[in-house]
């Protein structure tokens, strides 16, 4: 008889267990960032910082352990770090794989930035890494031939797969597709169509997983595109922008997080293998100072800022010292400065007049040195003057005739959207006349110019160096005068606007 209720009590408790398994229904949950350049907190401490990310994935773990991290692309360029040297090499992105591999990233994309690297550094940072890389609309240009990027000896595809598996056995395949905006031409890289890639990337993964999301490295407006190409879609995480997205075309989502993890995008997904619909609840999660570090991801950003520090303090004193303060976003993103006169490039350029107590008549300084691709703001120190001109270099003082003056100027016009267009101080362009000080350019004058010496190596504009006829003089400063280096420049002048 003892037996007998054993046996009930067994399978009584065993149509308890298969009720209470796979009812079909699975809750995940995405973590997003994109275009993260800076390891450490930004904006005088307040904003950022990758250690304080991974204690909200950590947070976020403990209510599911079904989540996921992942970045929308742009994160191993630009940034103050990578241009400087550690083990006698350029560190290039190293401090961000070896954050990135502390923090368990499921999946990163590609961003146009990763292409700033040579061929041979981006190598070495994917094969460092310990999560996987996508792509699917760039190849790898090889002599005559083209090839998948690799990792660690495996092509690197557009797609990736993870399996996942809640307490009660419900299983299901999440699928990430990715592409990336052409925009940095590189030798060494072949992009093809991203609409037809991307379309090409879901048809092949959409019967091997359960659901599908887009992880994309475009503009807004073309991953609006891929959404009326992509409608079953749910979500579309997006990077590129820099200031957070929130867009919706048919039922497809599009969200993209600040840049340098200012914020995150979280999202909370409960799936349905019987509908096959997955609703998505999104929130924007800022990163502030009011959230701790996590010890462990703090330790590796402490060592490479500790590298960073060191180095800096080489140049300048006391370099987190609080030199301005601006309501006003200064604008150092890439596209403006690139195409536009911006307010960072206006105080860049007054500051080199500035290194040579303004007894100059103009200045120019090329769009493509200012790299710190973001906008500053609130309280302002020297490090992000280092982030704005991470490569430094004196600025010249240099006597040219009108004529060539005006060649360049007008060079670096028709430059615009690449790295040769000229941000100017007392220089004005009306109705197509050039001016200096309010004055029509006149070719016969010889005019007294602070340029950077990165111009003056011919590099942006072929046929700005010393040996042109144009040029009468070229001043160059002493290590003791602060026009030595253009962030010294750029840090005693902010100084004065306090």
């Amino acid at each position: 008889m003892k037996q007998i209720k054993l046996l009930v009590a067994f399978l009584a408790l065993t149509l308890f267990i298969s009720c209470q398994s796979d009812d079909g229904k699975i809750d995940f949950t995405l973590l997003q960032v994109n275009d993260v350049y800076e390891i450490a907190p930004i904006q005088g401490g307040k904003y950022g910082g990758m250690a304080r990310l991974e204690t909200v994935r950590q947070e976020l773990l403990k209510e599911n352990p079904n989540t996921m991290l992942v970045m929308a692309g742009d994160f191993l360029n630009p940034s103050l770090l990578g241009t400087m040297k550690y083990d006698g090499d350029r560190i290039r992105g190293r401090q961000m794989v070896e954050v990135m591999n502390a923090m368990d990233f499921e999946v990163a994309a590609f961003g146009n930035h990763e292409f700033d690297l040579s061929n041979k550094d981006l190598e070495k940072r994917i094969n460092e890494s310990e999560f996987p890389w996508i792509i699917g609309n760039a190849m790898n240009v090889k002599g005559d031939s083209l090839v998948p990027f690799y990792q660690n000896s495996n092509p690197i595809k557009g797609s990736h797969i993870k399996e996942i598996i809640d307490k009660d056995g419900t299983k299901i395949k999440v699928g990430f597709i990715s592409v990336c905006i052409p925009s940095n031409p590189r030798s060494y890289v072949k992009y093809s169509d991203m609409y037809k890639e991307i379309q090409r990337e879901y048809n092949e993964i959409k019967d091997k997983v359960d659901v599908v999301f887009g992880l994309t490295h475009v503009k807004v407006e073309e991953d609006k595109k891929i959404a009326e190409l992509l409608p079953n879609i749910p979500l579309i995480m997006g990077g590129h922008e820099h200031t957070h997205k929130d867009e919706k075309v048919g039922e497809v989502m599009i969200r993209k997080a600040d840049a340098n993890a200012k914020s995150a995008y979280i999202h909370k997904i409960s799936y349905d293998k019987k509908t096959g619909k997955a609703s998505v609840s999104s929130t924007l999660k800022e990163i502030t100072d009011q959230i701790a570090s996590e010890e462990n991801v703090k330790a590796v950003v402490d060592k490479w800022q500790a590298i960073m520090d060191r180095q800096i303090s080489q140049i300048v004193e006391n370099p987190y010292e609080v030199i301005y303060t601006t309501e006003v976003p200064l604008d150092g993103r890439d596209t403006p400065i690139r195409s536009t006169q911006t307010n960072l490039g206006e105080i860049v350029t007054k500051s080199m007049a500035f290194s040579y107590d303004n007894k100059v008549d103009c200045a120019i300084v090329n769009g493509g040195s200012i790299r710190i691709d973001d906008e500053l703001m609130g309280d302002i120190n020297s490090v992000d003057i280092f982030r704005v001109l991470p490569y430094g270099g004196a600025v010249f003082k240099v006597q040219m005739k009108g004529s060539l003056l005006q060649e360049v100027l007008e060079f670096g016009k028709n430059a615009a959207g690449t790295g040769a267009y000229l941000q100017r101080d007392g220089i004005q362009n009306e109705e197509g006349v050039w001016k200096v000080k309010n004055q029509k350019i006149n070719p016969n004058k010889t005019y007294t110019v602070a340029v950077s010496d990165f111009l003056m190596k011919g590099l942006d504009i072929p046929f700005l160096t010393e040996d042109n006829k144009g040029i009468v003089s070229v001043s160059k400063p002493t290590e003791k005068e602060i026009a030595y280096d253009i962030r010294k420049g750029v840090i005693a002048y902010m100084k004065t606007l306090k």
